[in-house]
């Protein structure tokens, strides 16, 4: 009988909190295969993503056990953000959440205003902005699976404040994002 838990066949991302029969990974820091790119990055069609080439590199992945659309619907209602990541303060949409819409929010001490660049509904959400000199971009996917949503996150970040302290930095942001996963998934298991 096959194992009804997705295998993570992109050896850029790392899982948070392995279950059995989900390998963890290594985050690579070198561009991957053409056999390892999404689909839609074979078949030519451009989407918005990461600084691949940024001096700090985060990618993370989840599996959660709670429908695709309660999970979609919380992350993406970004004013409600608040309520259950502990890691933000403050979350403000300006207008719908659409392309080209901004957001500002407050996270770790951070005042930032972050731009929707990409919104596949149900797939795929990428923002990015500037807070004090740091460049962020910020990709997540989501993809039901057998065993619930699997949930990808990568976030790059440079500038001359993350040339000055780059392990530091990769440390702190490494942190969050396993802080957002977690807090994501605990809310929609508990919603779900």
């Amino acid at each position: 009988m096959r194992d009804p838990r997705p295998e993570i066949e992109d050896p850029r991302y790392e899982i948070r909190d392995p279950e059995p029969g989900i390998r963890p990974t290594p985050p690579a820091r070198s561009r991957p295969t053409a056999h390892h790119r999404p689909a839609h990055h074979r078949q030519g069609k451009r989407t918005h993503t990461i600084d691949t080439t940024a001096p700090v590199v985060v990618r993370l992945a989840t599996v959660i056990d709670a429908p695709l659309p309660t999970v979609w619907a919380l992350h993406t209602d970004i004013d409600d953000w608040p309520a259950w990541n502990t890691g933000i303060d403050r979350a403000e949409l300006d207008g719908p959440a659409a392309v080209g819409s901004s957001f500002a929010w407050h996270t770790h001490g951070l005042d930032i205003t972050s731009t929707l660049r990409e919104l596949l509904p149900m797939r795929r959400v990428v923002w990015g902005g500037t807070a004090e000199g740091v460049v962020g971009i910020h990709a997540w996917t989501f993809e039901q699976t057998d065993a619930g949503v699997l949930v990808r996150t990568e976030e790059s970040w440079s500038g001359a404040p993350v040339d000055a302290a780059t392990d530091e930095l990769a440390a702190a942001l490494k942190a969050s994002l396993e802080s957002w996963l977690g807090d994501l998934k605990a809310h929609a298991e508990q919603t779900g």
